[in-house]
């Protein structure tokens, strides 16, 4: 008999971990609060830019930037088989990485050089973009993206044609009870779900649902901005200055973003946001002060201390996992994430060293 085992949560995170444990056998309930592949969830898998690197990798820990380029390096596999079963694009794009000054160029260059990823300086006006200081950039052209609400619907249908996969939405849990092995676990609405073994994907939801059995879970929700515009002739490239991007679309949109805001669980647009960041969108690119700005969301990062997730074994509750926590990089550490956990579950070897993200 199939291991049955529940995702709470149905972001990328979520997903990825569903794929994998279905791949490996086991029959999977995911269990989401709205909608998989929804805008409407304030979830940072679908409001994301979707940039498939971790920005300024040299500034991060080799624990982030090891989950980070694993997963990075899954995803033009992961969108062509994704594209072959199910007919979704995720537009992924080997778009490149323009990077504006600031920076410090010397851990630039020794990161890029150890990791094997090709790095050029540059003038930044060779790119049709302004730099306001100063014009010597940095230009990554191996850096990739992919498009969030794409790749989520692929996911989706991807999920929905799997015999082993179910989606149970629109399905709230309450926040569980401290046990010594979880067999089941009640809804809102007094219904109880049970399983062989349950994974917490809940990004910025997961210290709300386990607050009672993980006090030491450090995650909170960090809103973050983002505008959309149609320029008359975009960017090629992704631009990056001083934690603020610019990422174009295949079909010629262009977002800017994004902010990060400890506003609690709030998913509000703010009119002070907007005017920030298109100031910020216009100081590199002037053409965009005659551009409409098309919409304008936020999403809810799951906030952590230097981008670090927990991913492992419940420190107490023998069959409860945790796969959460990714803060900026939900998307891009998703698949190394994923097969860290399933591999865990099963007891497989894992491919890398699973004790910096283990649940204290």
């Amino acid at each position: 008999m199939k291991e049955h085992v529940i995702i709470v949560g149905g972001g990328i995170v979520g997903c990825m971990t569903a794929m994998e444990l279905a791949n490996r056998g086991c029959r999977v309930t995911i269990v989401e609060r709205n909608e998989i592949a929804s805008q409407t969830s304030g979830e940072s898998s679908w409001a994301g830019g979707g940039i498939v690197f971790p920005l300024l990798p040299w500034h991060y820990s080799d624990s982030v930037n090891r989950l980070a380029i694993n997963g990075a390096n899954s995803y033009r596999e992961l969108s062509l088989l994704l594209f072959k079963e199910t007919g979704v694009d995720s537009n992924f794009e080997q778009s490149g990485f323009l990077l504006l000054p600031s920076f410090d160029l010397e851990a630039a260059r020794t990161w890029c050089v150890q990791n094997h990823v090709p790095l050029e300086t540059v003038n930044a006006s060779a790119f049709g973009v302004q730099s306001p200081s100063g014009e010597d950039a940095l230009w990554l052209p191996t850096i990739c993206q992919i498009r969030p609400p794409f790749f989520m619907k692929a996911m989706r249908h991807w999920l929905e044609n799997n015999s082993n996969i179910t989606l149970l939405e629109h399905t709230e849990l309450m926040p569980l009870k401290q046990v010594e092995n979880l067999r089941e676990w009640q809804t809102i609405n007094g219904e109880k779900l049970s399983a062989d073994k349950f994974v917490v994907t809940s990004g910025a939801w997961s210290f709300q649902l386990l607050k009672e059995t993980t006090a030491k879970l450090n995650i909170k929700p960090m809103r973050g901005q983002i505008l959309l515009y149609q320029p008359k002739k975009n960017l090629e490239q992704i631009v990056y200055r001083e934690g603020f991007y610019m990422i174009p679309r295949r079909d010629g949109y262009l977002l800017a973003g994004s902010t990060l805001e400890d506003v609690g669980f709030d998913t509000a647009v703010t009119e002070e946001v907007r005017a920030e960041i298109s100031a910020k969108a216009e100081a590199i690119m002037p053409a965009l002060k005659s551009s409409t700005i098309i919409k304008h969301w936020s999403g809810l990062r799951p906030g952590t201390p230097e981008n670090l997730p927990t991913i492992g074994a419940h420190p107490s509750i023998k069959n409860l996992y945790l796969n959460t926590g990714h803060f900026r990089y939900g998307l891009t550490m998703a698949p190394a994430s994923a097969k860290l956990l399933a591999s865990l579950m099963l007891g497989e070897a894992p491919a890398i060293d699973a004790s910096p993200y283990a649940c204290m």
